[in-house]
Formats: structure tokens, C-alpha cells, sequence
């Protein structure tokens, strides 16, 4: 079974305390609509409730590779939801693409996926062993949703 990994919390907490953002901005301080997904958490943000908004990239290092891109997250500390399939995959589809422990995208792994889909899809790809982990992104904004890994 795929194990959904959200942003690790000292990042989250690094960004809480004014650190710099992907593109060395503070992150922006914000109150929810209860729409927005914690990409720490990855549970939805309550109405009313502040977050914060910054450009991330969840990579080791820069490189052609490196995608960033905007999200959300609790303002104050969150706890992982533990679930298979986290609250915040909540749209219809969305674009997976392995990458290989080096963080290079694996050529012809990339795919729009139903959401119905998103577990297998990603387990399938995790059953190769060129592929170290998963990214999930919007299928329309391309932003960074959660990362997926062997469990």
C-alpha cells in the first residue's frame, strides 16, 4: 500500500517561524475559506482559520527538476491525518510523476490520473525499482499536493 507523505514538519515549522519561502519571500499569512489543503497536515483548513501561503519546492536541491509551486498550510502546527488517501485529494483527477532517488523525473511516468486511480497508479509505479517516490499535483495548477513512497 502507498504511503502519502505530506511537507516534513520542521519545513512546515521553519515557514510558521518567518523562514523564507522557495523564492525567499515570508510566507503570507491568510484565513481559510475551508477549501484550502495543508500540504503539511494534508487534511483541509477549516474556515476561519489561519494559514499561510508560499511558493514550495519539495526537493533536496536545485536542478532542472526542482518544480515549485504554491501552497497552503496550517499557521499553527498540524498533525498528519493517517489516512490511506488524505482529505485534501479531493478533485477529479490529478498529475503523478515518478522520480528516481537522484529526484530526476522518470521519463513516461508522468499521467493525468482519476482520483479513483491515484493509489494504484502510484503503487504501480512504486513496484519499479528505478522509482524512489511519487509527486501528486493539481491536474489544472500543477501544484504540489503530497508525495507517495513505498510504505
Amino acid at each position: 500500500m502507498p504511503k502519502f507523505l505530506g511537507m516534513p514538519h520542521f519545513h512546515a515549522d521553519q515557514f510558521r517561524a518567518g523562514g523564507p519561502d522557495a523564492y525567499g519571500n515570508p510566507p503570507e499569512r491568510e484565513i481559510s475559506d475551508g477549501t484550502a489543503p495543508c500540504r503539511c497536515c494534508l487534511k483541509l483548513i477549516p474556515e476561519g482559520v489561519p494559514m499561510l501561503a508560499l511558493a514550495y519546492r519539495p526537493f533536496a536541491a536545485l536542478h532542472a527538476y526542482a518544480e515549485t509551486g504554491p501552497i497552503f498550510i496550517c499557521a499553527q502546527s498540524c498533525a498528519p491525518s493517517g489516512a490511506a488517501l488524505p482529505e485534501v485529494i479531493v478533485s477529479s483527477e490529478y498529475l503523478l510523476k515518478a522520480y528516481a532517488a537522484d529526484e530526476r523525473i522518470i521519463y513516461g511516468t508522468g499521467q493525468i490520473t482519476p482520483r479513483c486511480a491515484v493509489e494504484d497508479y502510484a503503487e504501480a509505479l512504486l513496484t519499479r525499482t528505478d522509482v524512489a517516490f511519487v509527486d501528486v499535483r493539481s491536474a489544472k495548477n500543477n501544484c504540489w499536493q503530497a508525495r507517495i513512497t513505498r510504505d
